[in-house]
């Protein structure tokens, strides 16, 4: 699953627990990161059945000038294969965390080319918004909160994000309930 709680929250914080200005611990932490369909070991296993593959018909012409004509066009395709692989690994660095605190929120997207955009606001006057069609796609999910929209989990499947909006929904309840 390509979001998991590293410090889920499951009840309510206590009255005087510390908060962010304290210094206090965060009571919850959520982790983001987008969906890889082909792992690095994958990618070894593509480059390696390309090689083969072009192997193949360059057997034949072993000792001709023909062998040239066609193992040079094929090495710049498995190099371009590489780099485009590659490229998609690169582009799809995508980690976002969200933290809470009793009195604050933070959401940090550390994207690829050192990208990075960061969002505070108090939880007690965050909302969680699903957008079902409005969005760029389905089941889009925002927080508003300190003047300000912001979206998380876009890069999840379908079937991810109404399941993260419930759990964003029950853990901002719980967060802005106190117990004695």
């Amino acid at each position: 699953m390509p979001y998991e709680w590293n410090h889920p929250i499951t009840e309510p914080p206590v009255q005087d627990a510390p908060g962010h200005a304290e210094g206090g611990d965060p009571i919850a932490v959520l982790h983001l990161w987008p969906y890889r369909s082909l792992p690095k070991r994958g990618f070894a296993f593509a480059i390696g059945f390309a090689y083969v593959a072009l192997m193949i018909p360059v057997a034949g012409f072993v000792g001709t000038a023909a062998m040239w004509w066609l193992l040079v066009p094929g090495l710049i395709a498995i190099a371009g294969l590489w780099w485009f692989i590659g490229r998609s690994y690169r582009d799809g660095e995508i980690l976002e965390e969200l933290t809470i605190w009793p009195d604050h929120m933070r959401l940090t997207r550390t994207g690829p080319r050192a990208q990075h955009a960061e969002w505070e606001a108090n939880p007690h006057w965050v909302s969680v918004e699903r957008h079902r069609d409005s969005g760029p796609v389905k089941d889009y999910i925002t927080l508003k909160g300190n003047g300000r929209e912001v979206e998380i989990g876009a890069f999840l499947s379908d079937d991810e994000r109404p399941r993260l909006h419930d759990e964003l929904s029950r853990a901002l309840t719980l967060a802005k309930s106190r117990r004695q």
